[in-house]
């Protein structure tokens, strides 16, 4: 399995205020872009995966929204996941 517990547990120590705090928008964003990287990979090999496919549209969904959220709260917050973890609108 990619997404195990320590794996969930390190990117939400690395991005969010603490390994424990789930909500915080930035580790969520990493987490999601931490799926989204593995499911961009599994396509390239599997290219007619057309439920994976459509996970990933959700997916990229969820994060935007939650790029949007952020934005407006504190733009400098936002700025600086986008330069972490390299997304561009």
């Amino acid at each position: 399995m990619y997404l195990t517990k320590e794996v969930k547990a390190e990117i939400f120590a690395k991005h969010g205020k603490s390994a424990t705090d789930t909500g915080n928008s930035e580790g969520q964003i990493a987490l999601f872009t931490h799926r989204i990287n593995h499911l961009t990979e599994h396509l390239k090999n599997n290219r007619k995966d057309y439920n994976t496919e459509r996970s990933l549209v959700r997916l990229v969904g969820k994060r935007r929204s939650l790029l949007d959220y952020l934005i407006k709260v504190d733009v400098l917050r936002y700025r600086a996941i986008i330069k972490e973890l390299n997304i561009r609108k």
